[in-house]
């Protein structure tokens, strides 16, 4: 299972596209690219244990290079790592990256009882 979503990871920039270096900023709370223009800001909620994405950004600049997505999965793939679950506040990872995405629901914040056995 893991290296099948390793594998889609690999190949979801396609048209062999340069896959942009993005940066975890920890003291500001932002994946970033290098160059800090486009960014996913996130808070960290229940005591460490889950990764609210408040916001993406990508200026005008860049825009329809993919951006948002790569921050998105370096987000999600840094929760995975850290064991944190995923709050999907900001509209852009709800409503685009997500269904576009659908094995990172597994990812998801849910205050559901069962999940905390």
């Amino acid at each position: 299972e893991r290296e099948r979503e390793r594998e889609m990871a690999t190949t979801v920039s396609g048209g062999g596209a340069e896959v942009p270096k993005i940066v975890w900023n920890e003291s500001q709370k932002r994946f970033e690219t290098e160059d800090k223009k486009a960014y996913l800001q996130y808070e960290v909620r229940d005591g460490g244990k889950a990764m609210d994405m408040v916001h993406t950004f990508v200026p005008s600049s860049k825009r329809g290079l993919g951006l948002a997505s790569h921050l998105c999965v370096s987000a999600f793939t840094h929760a995975k790592s850290h064991s944190m679950s995923v709050i999907p506040t900001c509209p852009y990872v709800s409503d685009t990256f997500l269904p576009q995405n659908p094995s990172w629901n597994s990812v998801l914040y849910s205050q559901d009882p069962k999940s905390n056995m």
